[in-house]
């Protein structure tokens, strides 16, 4: 995301445009805003403009300085935790050193982050809690290949994991990506079909993706 400053005032006393770039769908925003506005009125007109579409995000690119990003992100997770109901906090309540899973979602050109759909976002890992960041955050030891993504996510992107001694099973590794996703990998053609559109033959096929059961084949 960046600014761009200096344009005529419009008729709302806007004088900038504020441009985000969604990396999952490739979709451009829009927002016009004054040079003034304070960080908490930005990451409410975030929440009201962005997260409303795409979801809450793990990441932040921005043409600013890192210590505009930074408290970009401070003030944005303090807007969502306003939202939050309490009880519904001290559900997902989590603490320093616990394992905890991060929300991932299977690449898909038009899935959006956080939406439910066809490919169900998925959990990896999980990751060490180093501390928490706000009310509804939380700072995570990832990995040296995810360096360039910022280790503090909100806690609705994590899930607690529950070890189990007697519990034994192969774990396959996820090659995440940048943005947290991840590239679906096809094990089964299920079924095959041909649709007639307008006198054009569709072949359809039904693929059995890894990590997924038989009712989420696509």
């Amino acid at each position: 995301m960046d600014f761009v400053s200096g344009l005529p005032l419009t008729f709302t006393k806007k004088d900038s445009i504020w441009v985000i770039v969604d990396r999952l769908t490739n979709s451009v925003h829009l927002i016009p805003v004054k040079t003034d506005f304070s960080l908490p009125k930005l990451a409410k007109l975030y929440i009201s403009e962005i997260v409303r579409l795409h979801g809450v995000p793990v990441s932040i690119i921005s043409g600013r300085d890192p210590w505009f990003t930074s408290r970009f992100w401070q003030k944005l997770y303090e807007a969502l935790g306003s939202r939050l109901d309490f009880s519904t906090r001290k559900d997902i309540e989590y603490f320093v050193g616990d394992l905890d899973f991060l929300k991932v979602s299977p690449w898909k050109n038009v899935l959006k982050f956080g939406r439910k759909g066809k490919l169900s976002p998925q959990f990896t890992m999980p990751y060490r809690i180093l501390k928490q960041v706000g009310l509804v955050a939380y700072q995570l030891e990832l990995p040296l290949k995810l360096d360039r993504i910022h280790d503090a996510f909100h806690v609705l992107m994590l899930r607690r994991y529950r070890s189990d001694p007697t519990h034994i099973a192969p774990v396959e590794e996820i090659e995440v990506r940048l943005d947290l996703t991840f590239e679906e990998e096809p094990v089964q053609i299920l079924d095959c079909d041909v649709k007639v559109l307008h006198r054009n033959f569709i072949p359809l096929v039904k693929v059995l993706r890894w990590n997924h059961s038989t009712e989420e084949a696509t």
